[in-house]
């Protein structure tokens, strides 16, 4: 088969109204649908593809980016009211036959060690440990901080402050 410039204006046609590769192989007749494909993408006609996203009445890029700041803003407003109560209440240690679904399960120690143990705070619904074992486990993208003891744990929560 051949293309002709007849077909050629078509499938242009029928590729920038949105129609799928299978759809303008059908209207034209004769042709696969990988043959329009590859016809398409020699013509560099990829990058012109509406998708049904995109016709409708917004812009798909702006769509997109509202998205990512929506997202972002999300994240931080959930553990924002987090970062900003300080008064954690007392570890509650518990061992792994003690624990549920109610408790936090942040391990605190190696496995190995005989003082090992589990938090035992109240976790937050639907997720599995605490308000400030959450702090640890989710931590905004690129801002990954390491706190080795204890004490750090008050200046690690003022520079999440500030920085959310």
């Amino acid at each position: 088969m051949s293309w002709n410039e007849e077909k050629v204006n078509k499938l242009k046609e029928l590729w920038g109204k949105g129609n799928t590769a299978s759809q303008i192989a059908e209207i034209i007749g004769g042709i696969s649908r990988n043959a329009v494909i590859g016809k398409a993408h020699r013509l560099n006609l990829s990058a012109k593809i509406k998708t049904r996203a995109a016709t409708s009445n917004q812009n798909f890029e702006n769509s997109k980016e509202q998205k990512d700041i929506k997202s972002r803003r999300g994240r931080k407003s959930k553990f924002k009211s987090l970062i900003i109560e300080k008064d954690f209440e007392p570890e509650n240690p518990k061992q792994l036959e003690e624990l549920d679904e109610s408790l936090c399960k942040w391990p605190i120690g190696h496995p190995d060690e005989k003082d090992f143990y589990f938090c035992g705070r109240s976790s937050l619904k639907d997720f599995s440990y605490c308000k400030l074992h959450l702090l640890y486990a989710y931590q905004p993208k690129g801002k990954k901080e390491e706190v080795s003891d204890k004490e750090d744990v008050p200046d690690f929560i003022e520079k999440k402050i500030q920085s959310a």
